[in-house]
């Protein structure tokens, strides 16, 4: 298993639970009807500077689309290493996600900052489609994405 930096402890179901450190986040994403095939997205984190720290989720699992999520690629250099382990099926239109992680609490009200990227086949890729800070205080409250996520909120 790759080693993540120690602000960023992250477990999934695929994850030893004695490797989770952190408390429990919801991630709840409710894509849009917008008439397509099912959306990649990429959910990463950067850190108050904008550098970025790690990946907690991709939807959809074919390496060869993941150029399409370009802020995320361009982050990562594209590495699928960044996402073995954590990595489910695409999303449909009009389909809501979700998903559990452990975050470690040192990544809330510290100026870090949860990413989203989207990409459809054959339609416009969505870089950035939701960029918002990891509060306490932002925890339940749903935003709108630019294009294809209609809503998203983490609970913890």
């Amino acid at each position: 298993m790759k080693t993540l930096p120690t602000a960023l402890a992250v477990s999934t179901a695929l994850t030893a639970p004695g490797l989770a450190l952190g408390d429990e986040v919801t991630f709840t994403t409710t894509l849009a009807d917008y008439g397509g095939d099912g959306a990649y997205l990429a959910y990463y984190v950067t850190d108050a500077s904008g550098a970025y720290v790690g990946s907690l989720w991709m939807a959809g699992a074919k390496a060869k689309y993941y150029k399409h999520l370009s802020d995320w690629s361009a982050a990562t250099g594209g590495d699928s290493a960044e996402v073995e382990g954590i990595t489910g099926a695409s999303v449909g239109a009009g389909r809501t996600l979700t998903v559990s992680l452990d975050l470690a609490g040192a990544l809330f009200d510290a100026g870090y900052a949860l990413h989203i990227d989207a990409a459809v086949e054959d339609m416009r890729d969505s870089p950035s489609e939701i960029v918002l800070p990891l509060t306490t205080e932002g925890a339940g409250r749903p935003v709108a994405g630019r294009g294809y996520i209609a809503s998203f909120a983490y609970d913890m």
